[in-house]
């Protein structure tokens, strides 16, 4: 008898869960498969020595941005299309790049300047085959606004994303990607945002999907014929004892 109870349990349960559960190992699969590196495409990030920068014209350049009245309250020196800059970024508001050459506002950067960011941050000497703006976050990017986005044609759909006020490249995407962010949101059952996992539909199909475990793992003495050779030894015993 509760052996049948638990036999429907795991059959209906299972019958309900198949897709999901196809959805968890196919997915689990994948993941396991591909590298997590090659998926951020981070084997194509280019090797750059980082660039010195001159203090002497950085001090200059800073005492200049003081004079113009720009503040900030944090400053970072670096180079970028082989100029010195000044990022500044206020307590409030967006970060500013600044050239420290001439005192002028680099940011937000043009397409042009996202452009060849992007191609000195890809391996090799591909050239961008498109630059698009995004001033809205989605399931691909989700960094910081506005950006642009800058297309190659490398055959693997890659894409690297650039943000308008740093000149930073905040986000490298691909083919693969975008299989592996697909799947994720399969995986965590978000299938709009693909990031989260702690939704109770989520909880609850994971619990459910652990009764059918147990559930299995309770007929799988009756499945294996143990309870069948259990039945029929007491009941030899029995019949020896009678006789």
């Amino acid at each position: 008898m509760l052996n049948g109870i638990w036999a429907k349990i795991h059959k209906w349960l299972a019958l309900l869960m198949a897709l999901q559960i196809l959805a968890w190992f196919a997915s689990g699969l994948f993941f396991a498969w591909y590298p997590i590196e090659r998926v951020r495409s981070e084997h194509m990030k280019a090797e750059a020595p980082a660039a010195p920068v001159a203090l002497d014209a950085a001090a200059s350049g800073l005492a200049a941005l003081g004079r113009e009245g720009v503040t900030g309250e944090r400053v970072e020196l670096r180079v970028l299309l082989g100029r010195t800059v000044a990022l500044v970024t206020p307590r409030e508001g967006r970060p500013r790049l600044y050239d420290l050459a001439s005192g002028r506002a680099a940011s937000p950067i043009s397409a042009l300047a996202a452009a060849r960011i992007a191609e000195a941050d890809h391996e090799g000497d591909l050239r961008a085959a498109q630059v698009i703006a995004v001033t809205a976050n989605d399931s691909e990017y989700r960094a910081a606004l506005p950006a642009w986005r800058v297309d190659f044609d490398d055959g693997e759909g890659r894409s690297i994303y650039v943000a308008a006020d740093t000149g930073a490249v905040t986000a490298r995407r691909s083919t693969l990607w975008r299989v592996y962010d697909f799947l994720w949101g399969l995986h965590i059952m978000d299938w709009r945002a693909h990031e989260n996992f702690n939704s109770w539909l989520l909880v609850v199909t994971t619990v459910l999907g652990l009764i059918i475990v147990v559930s299995g793992i309770v007929l799988l003495p009756s499945r294996l014929g143990f309870t069948g050779w259990l039945r029929r030894k007491r009941a030899f015993r029995s019949t020896d004892r009678s006789i």
